[in-house]
């Protein structure tokens, strides 16, 4: 009987294992839907009679003198333009708001389950009146949906996370173009409530955040520094952020779009120097060509940039670069006229020995005509000794003549030149290459000493 029994009692137990799940499979038996609880909360925290969403939260501790605290964070996903002209750039970032509404209180009924309730219609919720100060333009992202969600916690605290775009203006100095670096600004403050109801605090712990891999076509993000900018007006005090982005301009795309096709023009303009200097078809065209050139650069690059009062340093680069052109040409102008003043001036020492040839004829013709057959007796250079000089008073005389001074190195060297023409080729063919680097170390180390100081 106890075997038997023993065997009923398992036979009876193992049955109901295996009845029991195939009873909770049945088709009417009810299951947990933690959406239906969800829902459930929203209903009774969002009763009129509970929930206006006119009246801010309490402020801390739930006080209610107290302002309300709501901690900022964002994180940029991209930087899309710094435009020089418009000075502006764009942004593309996920703005977070966080702060605590004690009115939003729910028990979590789902045990651990609901860690949170998640909503899309924000509208529905209290939300503080933040703008950007320096705002140009902005649109938020709706495609498939909105962008925008919005968190409400058992303990009352509230999530609000978007993606917005925005064009923010940002004032530059470009007196250090295109050594420069620009820092912009992106500024935050609240519009209607003073700091006596609200105040806008950066979120413990990295505020903002930088996708990584982040690009600019020719600019690099150094650095970012978040501070407060609370500013006071004649309606109070309101509470104010800000995030200060330093951009460094990528020189690289500079120095091979301008300043090497510069200093190509300049070096070309230097080959007249080498040019005969009666081939003057050949050096006005080159003369002309290069100066037509370096004007269009210079005014290229004044397109791309906003017309401000002060100078820059591109503006220094390519006016000296204008100038070192245009003085070619204007040295072949000075070679020209040299050329032909030293023409002149041959034909006037041709005219003048004829001259004297003819005028020293003439006069030698008088006097044989004058003095007869006895003229044709030529005189001796030197006296004999019976004339009353003797060979030593004339050695004496040789011994005690000052030799004629010594040459100098460049008068010796530029007397191969015999044409003034061709020295003033000679000359600008040292000059102006001299000068022109002269000028490159005076430049560089002057900007970027400066940039280095900012």
């Amino acid at each position: 009987m106890t075997e038997y029994s023993w065997r009923v009692g398992a036979a009876a137990l193992l049955l109901l294992l295996i009845v029991q799940p195939l009873r909770c499979m049945k088709p009417g038996a009810p299951n947990l839907n933690y959406r239906e609880k969800e829902k459930a909360i929203l209903d009774e925290l969002f009763q009129q009679d509970r929930y206006d969403k006119r009246i801010r939260p309490s402020g801390v501790n739930g006080t209610v003198d107290e302002p309300t605290i709501v901690t900022i964070n964002m994180m940029f996903r991209s930087i899309q333009t710094i435009d020089d002209v418009k000075m502006e750039y764009s942004v593309q970032l996920i703005f977070r708001e966080e702060w605590v509404d004690e009115r939003l209180l729910f028990g979590d009924l789902g045990g651990g389950r609901i860690k949170y309730l998640t909503l899309t219609e924000t509208n529905k919720v209290w939300m503080p009146d933040l703008f950007f100060k320096n705002e140009k333009m902005g649109h938020f992202h709706d495609i498939i949906l909105p962008n925008v969600y919005l968190r409400i916690y058992p303990n009352g605290g509230v999530l609000y996370s978007i993606r917005i775009s925005l064009t923010l203006s940002c004032p530059m100095n470009l007196q250090l173009y295109p050594l420069d670096r620009q820092t912009c600004v992106l500024l935050l403050a609240s519009y209607g409530w003073t700091t006596e109801d609200l105040v806008f605090l950066w979120r413990e712990g990295d505020p903002v955040q930088v996708t990584k891999n982040l690009h600019l076509p020719r600019f690099t993000l150094e650095k970012f520094f978040t501070d407060y900018c609370n500013s006071k007006t004649n309606t109070g005090e309101y509470s104010c952020l800000k995030v200060d982005l330093l951009f460094k301009r990528e020189f690289s795309y500079y120095l091979l779009t301008i300043y090497i096709p510069c200093c190509m023009l300049v070096i070309v303009s230097w080959v007249s120097f080498w040019l005969d200097q009666n081939a003057v078809p050949a050096r006005v065209s080159l003369g002309v060509t290069t100066l037509l050139t370096m004007a269009t650069q210079t005014s290229g690059i004044n397109q791309s940039l906003p017309p401000v009062s002060y100078t820059k340093a591109i503006d220094v680069w390519t006016g000296v670069c204008l100038t070192f052109v245009f003085g070619a040409l204007l040295e072949f102008a000075l070679v020209n006229y040299a050329s032909r003043s030293d023409m002149h001036r041959e034909q006037m020492k041709k005219q003048r020995r004829q001259w004297e040839f003819e005028h020293q004829a003439a006069l030698e013709a008088e006097h044989l005509e004058s003095d007869g057959a006895t003229t044709f007796a030529m005189k001796p250079l030197m006296r004999t000794h019976g004339d009353g000089l003797s060979l030593d008073k004339a050695r004496q005389c040789e011994i005690h003549m000052q030799p004629p001074p010594p040459r100098r190195c460049c008068g010796s060297w530029l007397s191969k030149f015999p044409s003034r023409s061709k020295r003033i080729d000679v000359i600008s063919r040292i000059t102006f290459p001299l000068v022109f680097a002269l000028f490159n170390v005076v430049y560089w180390s002057t900007y970027l000493f400066r940039e280095d100081e900012d």
